[in-house]
């Protein structure tokens, strides 16, 4: 069964991202030093851009499947509402997120349909759905099987505690959304920060090379070098602090 805490590269999407990491990194190193060696040296940098487009691949799959799931949660507390068993209510939710979802490739659908014919075969549900939580690496899903160990341990009204943790855990993913969708903005701004000092030396280079040639030669390409290192570190500075967890 699929781990959705690593993502994997195919062969055509390792390649494109080497070749777009060295093209990206010859560019940049050529903007900064204008001289076509500079470029070979930092196009190696390229091999390392597959490791960072996987973990962004995986981090959109992951978020994708977190909205699918706060669906599956408000689902399946309609499902209980209406006086449905837990065991009934689980084999009934992917059909009826199917209807919301609209589309019957989709991750979580697979997953559910997994749990149903687990279920079906005899499998203690609470099985299923650790199972689940372990391979998603969602917060949610974990917290959510706990509390139906918890609740089924105890022996109290299971309908009603999975209800009204499906409501709170629903709440807090949608509160991780108002906070994700204000942070996008600062992000995109972010992005152009990191991109706009390689544009401007790039654009002095074209149109005034005479201005920026004693940044090319002694003194000059070490300044540049020091300026390029005090970016990176900036940029993984603001990744930091754009990585915000509830």
């Amino acid at each position: 069964m699929k781990d959705y805490r690593i993502y994997r590269l195919n062969a055509g999407e390792k390649s494109w991202a080497i070749a777009l990491g060295c093209a990206f990194s010859f560019a940049a190193a050529w903007m900064l030093y204008r001289h076509a060696f500079a470029g070979l040296l930092a196009s190696p940098l390229g091999f390392l851009y597959p490791r960072y487009y996987a973990k962004s691949l995986g981090g959109k799959r992951k978020d994708k499947l977190r909205l699918q799931f706060k669906e599956a949660l408000h689902a399946l507390s309609s499902l209980l509402s209406a006086g449905r068993s837990v065991e009934n209510a689980m084999l009934s939710l992917e059909k009826e997120l199917l209807l919301l979802l609209g589309d019957s490739r989709s991750d979580l659908l697979a997953e559910l349909r997994t749990i149903s014919i687990r279920l079906q075969n005899g499998e203690p549900i609470e099985v299923a759905l650790h199972d689940f939580a372990a391979r998603s690496g969602l917060e949610e899903a974990r917290s959510f099987a706990e509390v139906f160990v918890i609740g089924k341990r105890a022996g109290g009204d299971l309908v009603e505690v999975v209800r009204r943790t499906s409501q709170l855990i629903g709440e807090k993913m949608d509160v991780e959304i108002e906070v994700s969708v204000l942070v996008a903005q600062k992000k995109f701004e972010a992005k152009i920060m990191m991109v706009m000092p390689f544009a401007f030396v790039g654009f002095l280079g074209l149109m005034a090379p005479d201005y920026m040639e004693p940044l090319h030669k002694g003194m000059g390409l070490l300044l540049l070098t020091a300026c390029l290192a005090l970016l990176l570190v900036c940029g993984r500075w603001i990744v930091g602090l754009m990585a915000i967890k509830l």
